[in-house]
């Protein structure tokens, strides 16, 4: 039984642009059919039309029925059926997703007790079932807590379990596990697939990550500027692309096979490590209950012009340590030296916090909430040059378009506002203004892991150039261990707070000595068919 189907569909904008053109494919009962291709593509918006969650006096043509109900002109009415019975959507942005000021127990039942009148213990009950589905820790202190208590990867199961609530037919995936380390990711893979088998759900989803569409899509599309380029069966799309485009996804996606990070330069004979820590602790209090061991005795040194790798599960510490060494937290014990000089501290004044960003510029994980939504992008990497640097306005604004240039962006989006962007394209926007003050060292926060593998692969070019040009040192947090094989020299693997081993990254990669690096590499998607 088909219960998508789309149909030469197209979107025009009422300038004529055209964001969506002849798009057809169909996903049946029980079936997953993936849509990859670039950022920007057309890969959100046509999952999002699937809703009828279209851009404002848009013009569409063709058709796009879900259950065999036209959802393109269907009333408000009929809209909002589909979306409480039909399917349901899990989108990219989970921070986007909930209400900050109301607690994760209100996101998963409110639904449940306003349009199905399920009462207020039936519906925590529910919600506690659906949490422990996609593998929280503690489902009933979870209801109580606020979104910006989660992790990005723990927010992401909180936003797959709402999606579930309402039983839908069909199931949108936004890249949906984006966010996701390796283990959480295999986990939430597999329960996906658990549900469309036990239920006869279809699920379309939507990934930038080849390599993950080929272990669980029956069926891949790519999309490309708006159009499908290629279709079909996953391993023939993935192993015998047809067109240049799909050969090209192809050959820029990482695997744990891959080349390995270019040697750094070579430091200079009797200098202490640009970053130095040791024994750096962090916990955070709660009310009545023992305070969470975030980071526990945490040592490690950088040398000038290396790259060092912070992997593990979501909540295993490595964003709290990353946010240590920016100076956005500050240490409970130890002592955290970069350049020469002591970080411990919070930076107070408004000089130290100007000389410290001079030294130390992050790349955060969710682009969006980076970025000023109320100025163009091109205008948040001019201040950040006005701000650290005597350029003159021309010259500013001419360096905002090399910035933006580097990281496969072009002039006409220095002028867009960050909620007319792709998220893919917000987080480019994001690593061009942290490379804008030429810092003495990045640290990318899962800074990659929204961006396509063609884009990923050539903003990781940008930063190996600029690794080897100027010695800019790197600590790199991701649990993607494919790009930390290419980006990285040397790997710390993370579980609990603690360090659990480290090491050179191909030594570390091709013989894990700790069973908790073992199961990381056990959970990575099987390579790519050849």
């Amino acid at each position: 039984m088909t219960l998508l189907q789309i149909d030469g569909l197209g979107i025009r904008l009422t300038d004529g642009t055209a964001l969506l053109r002849g798009v057809s494919l169909d996903v049946a009962a029980g079936e997953t059919v993936g849509l990859v291709g670039e950022s920007g593509s057309g890969k959100s918006l046509t999952a999002r039309s699937v809703l009828g969650l279209l851009p404002e006096r848009a013009r569409t043509e063709g058709s796009v029925r879900l259950g065999g109900r036209e959802v393109l002109g269907a009333s408000r009415h009929d809209l909002l059926d589909l979306r409480r019975r039909g399917a349901a959507m899990i989108f990219q942005d989970p921070r986007a997703g909930v209400n900050p000021m109301r607690t994760i127990g209100d996101h998963m039942t409110e639904t449940l007790r306003l349009n199905d009148g399920w009462s207020t213990a039936r519906a925590r009950e529910r919600a506690v079932e659906l949490l422990a589905a996609v593998r929280l820790p503690d489902p009933e202190e979870h209801l109580r807590q606020f979104p910006h208590e989660f992790s990005g990867g723990m927010l992401q199961r909180v936003m797959i379990a709402g999606a579930l609530t309402s039983d839908p037919r069909l199931l949108v995936c936004d890249e949906p596990t984006t966010a996701l380390d390796v283990t959480t990711q295999a986990e939430i893979v597999g329960l996906l697939r658990e549900l469309r088998d036990a239920r006869g759900m279809g699920l379309l989803f939507i990934t930038h990550d080849l390599t993950l569409a080929g272990s669980l899509c029956d069926r891949i599309a790519v999309m490309r500027a708006g159009e499908i380029e290629e279709q079909g069966e996953g391993r023939r799309v993935l192993g015998a692309p047809t067109t240049d485009y799909a050969r090209r996804l192809v050959a820029t996606t990482p695997t744990l096979d891959g080349p390995l990070a270019d040697p750094p330069l070579a430091p200079v004979a009797g200098t202490a490590p640009l970053l130095d820590a040791r024994d750096l602790s962090k916990s955070y209090p709660r009310r009545g209950k023992p305070p969470v061991q975030a980071v526990r005795q945490v040592s490690l040194a950088v040398p000038g012009g290396g790259a060092l790798a912070v992997v593990g599960e979501s909540g295993s510490g490595k964003s709290t340590l990353a946010r240590m060494v920016v100076g956005l937290e500050q240490s409970d014990t130890g002592v955290l030296t970069i350049a020469g000089r002591d970080r411990t501290a919070v930076p107070r004044t408004r000089a130290e916090r100007l000389a410290h960003a001079r030294d130390v510029q992050m790349v955060f994980q969710d682009p969006y909430l980076s970025l000023d939504p109320r100025i163009a992008v091109g205008r948040a990497i001019e201040d950040a040059l006005r701000l650290h640097t005597r350029l003159t306005t021309a010259d500013s604004r001419a360096r905002v378009l090399s910035l933006l240039q580097s990281v496969g962006l072009g002039a006409a989006h220095a002028s867009a506002r960050p909620r007319t962007l792709s998220g893919g394209q917000r987080q480019r926007v994001a690593i061009a203004r942290a490379l804008a003050v030429e810092p003495r060292m990045l640290v990318m926060d899962e800074a990659t892991s929204a961006l396509d593998v063609s884009i990923q692969a050539q903003v990781l070019d940008v930063v190996a150039a600029v690794r080897r040009d100027r010695g800019l040192t790197l600590l790199f947090i991701s649990h993607d261990l494919a790009v930390v094989r290419r980006v990285c020299e040397e790997t710390v693997v993370m579980s609990q707070g603690e360090i659990v081993e480290r090491g050179p990254t191909a030594r570390l990669l091709a013989g894990p000595q700790h069973p908790y690096t073992r199961r990381l590499l056990a959970s990575v998607p099987a390579s790519l068919p050849r």
